[in-house]
């Protein structure tokens, strides 16, 4: 919700799409009370917190950072390789040096709750996933402005206690997220490597592209998921949001929460749709 309310208010002051879901995560990767984005992010094993993020706009244009480490805005550092650069993905260490080269700062992300979580898990280190649980955890919005221009942006901080260089869905253009301003957008929360095996954003899109309804079209890409893998320990849940402005959401197991902004002005309607932790 609070993600939400940061995109609808830069929408207030006549912000695009891009500018209210880039609000939004922002605002998300700075809270160190989530562990699942950003400062206070969940490490890996070896006790790095490694970012993922991307950025995408109404016309295809897109762009990515992963395995990345002390940046507290990934997402602004996406959008900056989206519009500054002939690239889509930057990873690692070269995206942390295109970052400095911006002037952007560097934090440590690790804080004492993370740490200290860390240190419990390292008593068994046995690595298994709750459904529903923030260890395998991604921020997703997607806007719609008055313009009608869509976009969509993910950021993580991916699998609690994963292997070190372990890269999800999150900043994958088509698994994570997915925008087509013509047709409508998608983007992905729970586990990664599902989200991958599917380009489950894409498809979202794509099956509404063929006349689906954001809301089937989610279920659909649910379903092909439920069809091919063991899901009993495996959550992954779709947001996607129509050209229209109609929404919808599914997901594996109950209990998939997301929240969606509607601002109406005269005729104008403007949408923010964000899915945080399932």
């Amino acid at each position: 919700m609070p993600a939400n309310e940061a995109g609808m208010a830069a929408a207030l002051k006549g912000a695009s799409a891009l500018d209210m879901v880039e609000a939004g995560a922002r605002l998300v990767e700075s809270d160190p009370e989530g562990q699942s984005v950003g400062v206070g992010g969940l490490p890996d094993r070896d006790g790095h917190v490694t970012l993922d993020a991307c950025i995408m706009d109404h016309t295809l244009n897109a762009g990515s950072v992963c395995f990345v480490q002390n940046i507290e805005h990934p997402i602004t550092l996406a959008r900056r390789v989206m519009e500054d650069t002939p690239h889509v993905m930057l990873a690692g260490a070269g995206a942390e040096q295109f970052a400095a080269s911006l002037g952007m700062p560097t934090r440590d992300l690790l804080t004492p709750a993370s740490a200290a979580a860390l240190k419990e898990w390292q008593a068994t280190s046995e690595y298994a996933p709750i459904i529903n649980i923030e260890n395998h955890d991604t921020i997703s919005l997607l806007a719609r402005d008055e313009q009608g221009r869509l976009a969509g942006a993910c950021t993580t901080s991916g699998l609690a206690y994963k292997m070190h260089g372990r890269v999800g869905d999150s900043p994958i253009i088509g698994a994570g997220l997915y925008v087509d301003g013509e047709v409508g957008a998608a983007a992905a929360t729970g586990l990664g490597e599902a989200v991958m095996r599917t380009l489950g954003s894409f498809l979202v899109v794509e099956l509404m592209r063929g006349g689906m309804s954001p809301q089937a079209a989610s279920e659909e890409a649910i379903g092909r998921i439920m069809e091919r893998m063991d899901t009993a320990d495996l959550q992954v849940g779709y947001i996607a949001l129509g050209a229209d402005g109609e929404t919808g959401g599914h997901a594996i197991h109950p209990h998939f929460s997301y929240a969606v902004h509607e601002l109406k002005r005269g005729n104008i309607k403007g949408s923010l749709v964000e899915s945080s932790h399932a």
